[in-house]
């Protein structure tokens, strides 16, 4: 018999258990329509429902749920409207995402719910944004983010956890422990005794509970709830079984049969009903009867009108437009004076006029406070801004940027600064599953700037010279920045900081304090995505960015002394690729010359390529050539890196182009 830890009134019980009872009921009749072959797929929570009921039951209103596959009881104890959510497990017109994704991958952000997606422990991170959020904002709620046994070995989930103690968030853990990870059970996982365990080693607060006793559950969260609120996070292991497949393909063969016997005498809602009776808060079965038979007329009729509701229709237009959300730059008086500044300069005034107008901003990364970052952009700004606004973080890319996201979603304004742009292969999940799929799914827009500092010609090696900014280029819902003047820089970093959309901006490294300008005091932000002709020309286009640019304007010089008059395509986006700007210049000299700094196969400029021979093939008097760097690794000796770079076969590849 389970022991209630707290008294109950009769009305407290009842509603307890028909909240048990309710998941339990959809998924019964959701397993049915499986079998005909009506829905796709089906993770079940059946066995497990005391732990998401227990947690929405514990927690209040205003505190944030961060569900996984098993966790219907958290949707239906928060009260969604049940014909949604049968809908979007239909994948029909009215779901939550309409039908742009499945099953539990969605969120509410009206109901405090932010969905999962398949990438385990990638919405953890998510869990210390909006709790940092509530921090700064004194906002007295907490984040609570569920993962299952196998997810504890990912990456994202120590990230999350380290994190969450060293800022003392408000943010509790839950790990549905199952015993499978799909089907490896859980001696194949982890050698401790316990997860549990693990809380101790990253100094924050640790539970065991059953998982199966919902009066566990319910007091282990109210307790952990406190101490969050206090600064002290939590972690809470979660002791249950999956009592049928990780998916119902999978089958649970591999599971011993007297294991599923043992659980099967644990089941929630068995133990549930018998201490209603023991403690005769109903008389008899034929009141829990009753609350099925309610249960049911509750849920039923909301199924059969989602099995009837319209499938979604495919208008192109509608979907594209979910990508990106409009930017709208207020109008701002022409600035009146200008000074000279270098690259990096004008970069940090950006951030710092930013940082001036609208305390929402708030920029993490590794070394930022008090060193001011390893390229000194935000020297001073702990002195200027706070600590809470520039914020130190541990060697966590993945971690960060999740963090972002939980902080976009309660309309800050994050900057995450990657080191080194090579680094950002390490919060690679974050950025393609989480930020950039993000809004097209369900969320609102993201503003999250994140910053990479890229390229070669400084003699720093294959694991600080990269430039992966054509990586991203495949994704839809980034917009990817690489500015090659001191203005660009300037006024191109104040946009994307500003702009509602995730942009990765790249800051080439040698142009810190290599390159000035004159440039005005005030930052003018402008819509990103328009290319710019830096020179003009009659004789071949060379289109690139970034470096490119300044190969391309040395370049120029030589051959305009032999009379060739070479016009140079700032592309200065890469997404949006404004390709209109390079049509008209194609138009205008007919021979192409696409230049990158990253080696030749699938870089950036191989898309461009192909789109120039797609739309402008008749306008062509030679066939579009590249030029880039090498395919291999950045050589570190500056007498190799020179060779390896693009810039050292660019004017043998313009004289091919211009002699064809």
């Amino acid at each position: 018999m389970i022991q209630a830890h707290k008294t109950f009134s009769r009305r407290q019980a009842l509603e307890l258990y028909n909240n048990l009872v309710l998941p339990r009921r959809i998924e019964e009749r959701m397993l049915k329509l499986l079998r005909q072959n009506r829905i796709s797929k089906w993770f079940s929570g059946i066995g497990q429902e005391a732990i998401a009921v227990g947690v929405a039951s514990a927690l209040r209103e205003e505190d944030y749920l961060l569900p996984m596959h098993r966790n219907l009881g958290l949707f239906t104890t928060r009260g969604v409207d049940l014909y949604r959510l049968f809908c979007q497990w239909l994948g029909k017109a009215d779901g939550y995402t309409g039908g742009r994704d499945r099953s539990f991958h969605f969120g509410i952000p009206e109901k405090r719910i932010v969905g999962m997606i398949s990438h385990l422990a990638a919405t953890m991170p998510v869990a210390d944004g909006l709790a940092l959020a509530s921090k700064l904002r004194g906002s007295g709620y907490v984040a609570c983010s569920f993962c299952g046994d196998g997810a504890t070995s990912e990456g994202e989930f120590h990230e999350a956890l380290n994190l969450a103690a060293v800022w003392e968030l408000p943010v509790i853990f839950i790990i549905e422990n199952n015993g499978y990870g799909l089907s490896t059970p859980t001696e194949e996982q982890y050698a401790c005794e316990d997860l549990v365990d693990r809380a101790w080693g990253y100094g924050m607060g640790g539970a065991k509970v059953d998982g199966n006793n919902i009066f566990d559950v319910m007091k282990a969260v109210a307790k952990a709830r406190k101490l969050a609120l206090g600064g002290q996070p939590t972690l809470i292991e979660a002791k249950t079984f999956r009592m049928r497949g990780h998916e119902e393909a999978s089958g649970t063969f591999y599971v011993p049969d007297e294991k599923v016997e043992e659980w099967a005498k644990k089941d929630p809602l068995d133990r549930m009903e018998r201490w209603l009776l023991d403690n005769e808060i109903v008389s008899g079965n034929d009141e829990l009867d009753a609350v099925r038979e309610k249960v049911d007329a509750t849920f039923l009729p909301e199924l059969e009108r989602a099995l009837k509701a319209d499938d979604p229709v495919f208008d192109r237009r509608e979907h594209e437009q979910r990508i990106f959300a409009p930017a709208d730059f207020p109008e701002r008086p022409s600035p009146s004076t200008s000074s000279e500044r270098r690259f990096v300069d004008a970069i940090r005034l950006s951030l710092q006029q930013a940082f001036e107008e609208d305390e929402d901003f708030l920029i993490m990364g590794q070394d930022i406070a008090e060193y001011g970052g390893v390229f000194k952009v935000t020297e001073g700004f702990v002195e200027q801004f706070g600590r809470d606004r520039i914020r130190n973080t541990p060697i966590i890319e993945a971690g960060a940027l999740g963090c972002a996201v939980g902080l976009a979603l309660e309309g800050f304004k994050p900057v995450v600064e990657m080191q080194f742009a090579d680094f950002i292969s390490c919060g690679f999940n974050q950025i393609i599953n989480n930020i950039a799929k993000g809004p097209y799914r369900w969320m609102p827009p993201l503003n999250i700037t994140i910053r990479a500092p890229h390229g070669a010609g400084v003699g720093a090696g294959p694991y600080h010279s990269q430039s992966p900014e054509g990586w991203f280029m495949q994704h839809p819902g980034l917009k990817i920045v690489v500015p090659s003047t001191v203005e660009d820089a300037q006024n191109l970093f104040y946009s994307a900081l500003h702009d509602p959309n995730p942009v990765l901006f790249f800051e080439h490294k040698k142009l810190y304090r290599s390159i000035r300008g004159e440039v005005p005091d005030h930052c003018i932000p402008e819509q990103l995505g328009q290319a710019k002709v830096r020179r003009e020309g009659t004789d071949a286009s060379i289109i690139t960015y970034g470096m490119g640019v300044h190969w391309a304007r040395d370049t120029a010089d030589r051959y305009a002394e032999q009379n060739t008059a070479i016009e140079i395509v700032d592309l200065r986006t890469l997404a949006p690729l404004d390709l209109e700007t390079v049509k008209k210049s194609v138009a205008k000299t007919n021979r192409v010359l696409l230049l990158q700094e990253p080696s030749t196969t699938l870089g950036p400029m191989s898309e461009l390529a192909s789109l120039i021979t797609e739309q402008c093939f008749e306008l062509l008097d030679a066939p579009v050539m590249r030029c880039s760097s090498l395919d291999m690794p950045v050589p570190f000796h500056p007498d190799l890196e020179k060779e390896y770079l693009a810039d050292a076969r660019l004017e043998e590849t313009l004289e091919n182009l211009l002699r064809y």
